[in-house]
């Protein structure tokens, strides 16, 4: 087994492509599938299905890429340290999000700080941020209250209540104040199951059943905003929406969490440690 060759694979299944690897190697195709090819002959391995014209891992690339995943990105980090008192020139800072509003304001400091650096923004439930984060396809994560991991560097960035919410000119306009039973007699708009929001308000409500369910807050307040149904948010994601009403919940309020969290491995690479120092001193 050659340092090339795995080199080829790793980056053939972490950009999803052979062309998108040779570009990032600044090597042609053909030799990065040689090398791939090499490689799976040398141990009698399928590494990628290829059946199809999207290229897929097969079990055993899977298994194979989470030890390139931290061969590499301790390749990187020793580079990172090498380089430590130089400028940060270039790079992408990928960033996985359960909301974007919490990170829009450190958004705008790193980038003012360190304009050359690209920043990638997905938004998701909180266990693909955190699944995203172990995969190493995600350098910095935010998300609701995360349980005591030696996995994790947690940073917590605020908390506000959830409430409920509805338009104002559908149905469900009038009601100011609704307790967990009346949920039971109420068309819910819920996220998915693996949002936090969702399963903070089963913790004291019981199961809840949704009329409908949505991927993302953004599909939740469209829904909501056309008057079907009630939906759940916390207060500081709720914002400003002339379409909508703020419901009150039971006391005591259920406080929502948002933590900023990078892999406790990975926190010195300097792009995580750059943004993650940025927050500590520019938002306490």
């Amino acid at each position: 087994m050659r340092y090339t060759q795995l080199r080829a694979f790793h980056y053939v299944a972490a950009l999803g492509g052979f062309s998108r690897a040779a570009e990032a190697l600044n090597l042609s195709q053909p030799a990065i599938s040689d090398q791939v090819r090499r490689l799976e002959e040398a141990y009698d391995i399928l590494l990628f299905d290829r059946s199809k014209r999207q290229i897929r891992l097969t079990e055993k690339g899977a298994g194979l890429l989470k030890s390139t995943n931290q061969m590499f990105d301790a390749e990187a980090q020793a580079l990172d340290y090498l380089n430590e008192t130089s400028a940060l020139e270039s790079g992408t800072l990928r960033l996985f999000v359960d909301s974007a509003y919490h990170v829009t304001p450190m958004l705008k400091a790193f980038q003012t700080r360190y304009p050359k650096i690209a920043i990638s923004l997905r938004v998701g439930n909180s266990e693909d941020v955190i699944g995203a984060l172990l995969d190493y396809t995600a350098d910095i994560g935010v998300v609701g209250a995360l349980s005591e991991s030696s996995n994790f560097e947690v940073r917590p960035i605020g908390e506000s209540p959830l409430i409920a919410f509805a338009a104002k000119a559908g149905a469900y306009g009038g009601i100011r104040q609704l307790s967990y039973e009346d949920l039971t007699k109420v068309p819910l708009v819920l996220r998915e199951k693996g949002s936090r929001t969702r399963q903070k308000l089963e913790a004291v409500a019981g199961r809840l059943r949704a009329s409908i369910v949505a991927e993302g807050r953004e599909a939740v307040r469209e829904i909501v905003a056309a008057g079907n149904g009630i939906g759940f948010v916390s207060t500081a994601e709720f914002g400003r929406d002339e379409r909508l009403q703020a419901i009150k919940l039971p006391n005591p309020p259920l406080m929502m969490q948002e933590s900023l969290i990078c892999m406790s491995a990975r926190r010195e690479r300097r792009l995580i440690k750059a943004f993650m120092a940025m927050a500590a001193r520019e938002f306490p």
